[in-house]
């Protein structure tokens, strides 16, 4: 991988997705003590049981509320030393932009990241991946299974349905109802807990991640969500990568994208803060 810390930064902070657990970072965790970092995985506040555990029980999902998830990893941030690397995957990747909003991390990687409010695009492969939990607003305060059949056209479609279903019995947990719901209806919500300031040119340099072929965030989503930071000069940086599903962190060749998103992290952290304001309003 070539990747080590540089400067300060010695800590990477890997915030999970709806429907996932710590364990979908298990190869990155790995990858990335490798290399000299620290790797702290926490899981949601509530969630520390492993899979098997909350498929039985998923009373600790149904109660997960966004600003509740994101006042739980600011706990965990401010005990650190320095200001970490933050990355997160999916509903994760939100999380991480609220946090770097709130003036925490060295650099932010949104993985696959579900957008903030201000995208108005909710494509119907979205919609389909979600429907499960938003065919039924009383599934906002619920934990919705999440069925091998929703597993493999959200997360596997780029995967044969044998390894999918693997997968799903490895990785997937019950989707928290009431997360799903402030995500997507953020834009109808005048006090939503997804809003970012995106005008901000203090906070710390952000990429967001994109997989060509992702029905639950597909490219278009995250452009949109990287366009909106169009009017703030702190660095943002957006990559694609074709043909990756939405478990890009686990999926065949997950270390392509583990790589990228280190090298980049750690390089923009190394930065001098001034080194990452643009003169000019970044190109997307």
């Amino acid at each position: 991988m070539g990747s080590a810390p540089q400067g300060n930064v010695d800590t990477v902070v890997l915030i999970h997705g709806l429907w996932m657990t710590p364990r979908s970072w298990e190869g990155w965790v790995d990858r990335y003590q490798a290399h000299g970092l620290r790797v702290l995985a926490p899981s949601w506040p509530g969630m520390e049981g492993e899979v098997e555990q909350l498929r039985d029980d998923p009373t600790p999902i149904a109660g997960q509320r966004i600003a509740d998830i994101v006042d739980h990893y600011e706990q965990t941030i401010r005990a650190l030393p320095r200001p970490p690397i933050i990355m997160g995957h999916s509903i994760g990747g939100l999380i991480t932009q609220l946090l770097l909003d709130r003036g925490f991390g060295a650099a932010g990687v949104g993985v696959h990241s579900v957008a903030i409010k201000g995208v108005v695009k909710l494509p119907l492969s979205t919609l389909r991946s979600g429907f499960s939990i938003l065919r039924n607003p009383a599934n906002r305060h619920r934990a919705v299974p999440f069925t091998q059949d929703d597993f493999h056209y959200a997360f596997g479609n780029t995967m044969s349905r044998a390894d999918s279903d693997r997968a799903w019995q490895r990785y997937a947990v019950p989707g928290a109802g009431h997360v799903l719901f402030e995500s997507a209806f953020a834009n109808l919500d005048p006090n939503s807990v997804a809003e970012v300031d995106t005008r901000r040119d203090d906070r710390a340099p952000l990429l967001l991640i994109t997989g060509g072929a992702d029905h639950v965030v597909p490219p278009g989503v995250v452009r949109s969500n990287a366009a909106l930071y169009t009017k703030s000069r702190a660095l943002t940086a957006y990559h694609p990568f074709p043909g990756r599903s939405h478990f890009t962190v686990g999926e065949q060749g997950w270390e392509e994208v583990a790589d990228f998103a280190l090298n980049w992290a750690l390089e923009a952290a190394a930065m001098p803060r001034a080194a990452t304001i643009a003169s000019e309003s970044p190109r997307r």
